[in-house]
């Protein structure tokens, strides 16, 4: 197994695993969820207008749901783009990828640098395309 491949294979499982922190932490807006929630069912609830005004709740709901559903879809891109790079398939998409985690710091942004530098390689280039080749008929 030469150094490109062993490369490709250690980033894959990096993929998985920051995919999965990703995901994870995805989930702690789940709080500001839950309290938008009660916000606003105790405003309904009640007749009293002694709390914060019904749409405090309403920002509370669309804004942690906004970052959940952001982090889910980074954490589905970064593990489907480790599956990518063990397959040495859709190169642009891995590449985007590895762009977009620079965002997810610290962890992405080294995640991100060590993909870019890999993925800029003219030898890890031609195993993309041999093996995109490989798949396509004819």
């Amino acid at each position: 197994m030469n150094q490109d491949e062993e490369h490709l294979r250690l980033l894959s499982i990096f993929h998985y695993v920051v995919g999965g922190m990703a995901a994870l932490f995805a989930c702690f807006p789940i709080i500001h969820l839950i309290v938008g929630i009660a916000l606003i069912a105790s405003q309904e609830g009640s007749g009293k207008g002694g709390g914060p005004p019904p749409f405090i709740g309403w920002l509370f709901v669309v804004i942690a749901g906004v970052f959940i559903l952001g982090g889910w879809a980074l954490a589905i891109c970064l593990i489907t783009a480790g599956r990518f790079l063990a397959k040495r398939r859709h190169y642009t998409f891995c590449f985007v990828i590895a762009c977009v985690s620079c965002l997810f710091m610290p962890f992405g942004t080294v995640l991100g640098v060590f993909t870019i530098i890999v993925l800029m390689r003219p030898s890890v280039k031609e195993l993309f395309e041999a093996s995109a080749e490989a798949v396509s008929p004819g």
